[in-house]
């Protein structure tokens, strides 16, 4: 990183810089972490049970945008319409109740990718799926419903967003809620039937529970709980984990439920913002699964948070050179919309219920029934019925030979079961193909070595009209 950046960095983290980038942790050293980088699919996600269609999808995110081929990602997320109401989060910047200029700002902003609605990424999806990558969130908390209530309910299905184009899908887990054992049954599945069909799965691992709020004290963001949802959340295979960046610690001691470990609140996790988000990656197994922080609600110091998570997320241990050239949500708008979306650096939530997969039936074409024609005509054509011949024809042929009376002439019997053939197919209005012989008896010797070939010309009747094939 030039010394311009690193002194603009500097300057946006104003007397904090010092404390964060020359910290050096104590707890869980970047030496045993799996670091974000260039090489992140090949030298980590590669080692997975994900499939080769993951693999590609997740590097096509990771090089897209101003951060491709740094191994850090910066996603737009705008589903506030139904979070937030779309009042409450359009009405400031009019505009953005279009969905196209929503995928505009990602695109002009350079972010790897935008995450939204089944309908906002759908309006436009054939217009910009090829050009940013697309994260569909499944499910969605609205608003409408009073009072409120901690759920999450479908609003897309995985196949919806395979169909789009997308790259990804995401979904969001209330940990702590009445209803979160239900999502994270529902979003295994989900993540289940995306990995089949190579999407990339994002998790948003929140917690909502009134009962986190303790003595004054809101633990929703608590390293020791939000570090338990990640890890719940890398269980069921999320390959990147969404979750508040860490402000705290205590949470199970505060409340007096669950689980832990002093080390929890001592050597392994010291009280330094670092060391908190450190313990946060640690519960993503070490790294192996990215960690991606949320910030809240919109402010007028976006830019230096966003630079006090990446110093806290990556920078630690690896000084100013550990943090990327820019930042997602540090980003200007575009000229023609100098605000922001109201809420738009804020999580959003997800959690979806899986539609089972089924592959399309391919439709047979009728080219198959073209090629036996042909072969049948061929076959009659240069009298191919030997003894190599299909069971069928030499079925027909045996029968043929038995249904001869003796002391009957071959022609004969065959002008009386062409006429038969030629009678029932007439009366049945029947498509079916029926061949047999138009030879003269003059043509033919009434031994019965003449039987064990065919003639060599023929005729084939449709519907009782005969079509001569030589």
């Amino acid at each position: 990183m030039s010394t311009t950046a690193v002194s603009r960095i500097e300057e946006i983290l104003g007397t904090e810089a010092e404390a964060l980038l020359s910290y050096r942790c104590s707890g869980f050293p970047k030496e045993t972490l799996y670091l974000p980088g260039p090489d992140f699919v090949d030298r980590t996600l590669a080692l997975s049970d994900r499939s080769p269609r993951v693999l590609r999808n997740y590097q096509q995110l990771l090089d897209h945008g101003r951060l491709g081929g740094s191994g850090y990602v910066s996603i737009l997320p705008v589903d506030q319409g139904i979070e937030h109401t779309a009042g409450a989060s359009f009405a400031p910047n009019p505009a953005y109740f279009d969905p196209e200029n929503i995928i505009e700002l990602a695109i002009e902003g350079g972010c790897n990718g935008v995450a939204s609605t089944l309908g906002v990424l759908g309006s436009c999806a054939r217009k910009y799926a090829h050009k940013i990558p697309f994260l569909v969130k499944l499910n969605h908390n609205e608003l409408l419903t009073y009072p409120n209530k901690f759920d999450q309910i479908e609003f897309a299905s995985v196949q919806q967003a395979f169909d789009m184009g997308a790259i990804a899908v995401g979904a969001t887990i209330y940990f702590g809620s009445d209803h979160s054992m239900r999502q994270l049954q529902e979003i295994s599945e989900a993540f289940s039937m995306a990995h089949e069909l190579g999407l990339v799965t994002v998790l948003w691992a929140y917690l909502r529970n009134s009962a986190f709020k303790h003595d004054g004290t809101d633990y929703h963001a608590a390293a020791d709980l939000t570090g338990q949802a990640n890890h719940l959340g890398v269980t069921i295979e999320a390959d990147i984990i969404k979750q508040k960046q860490a402000e705290r610690n205590g949470g199970f001691k505060a409340i007096g439920f669950a689980k832990t470990h002093e080390r929890v609140y001592g050597d392994l996790v010291p009280d330094h913002p670092i060391e908190l988000t450190r313990y946060q990656v640690a519960n993503c197994y070490m790294g192996r699964a990215g960690l991606i922080n949320s910030g809240g609600a919109s402010g007028s110091n976006d830019l230096a948070q966003a630079d006090q998570q990446a110093s806290g997320r990556d920078g630690a241990d690896l000084g100013p050179e550990g943090l990327p050239e820019a930042h997602g949500r540090g980003r200007q708008a575009p000229e023609r919309d100098p605000g922001r979306v109201s809420g738009s650096r804020g999580g959003y939530r997800v959690t979806g219920q899986s539609i089972p997969y089924r592959r399309p039936r391919r439709r047979r074409s009728g080219g198959g029934v073209v090629l036996f024609v042909r072969w049948l005509r061929s076959a009659l054509r240069h009298d191919r019925f030997s003894a190599r011949r299909p069971r069928a024809c030499s079925s027909w042929a045996s029968t043929a030979a038995r249904d001869v009376p003796p002391g009957t002439s071959r022609a004969s019997t065959e002008r009386s079961q062409e006429k038969t053939s030629r009678t029932s197919a007439s009366n049945a209005g029947s498509a079916r193909w029926n061949c047999s012989s138009a030879r003269s008896s003059s043509e033919h010797p009434s031994s019965s070595a003449s039987l064990t070939r065919r003639p060599t010309a023929s005729w084939l009747f449709r519907n009782g009209t005969p079509l001569r094939t030589r």
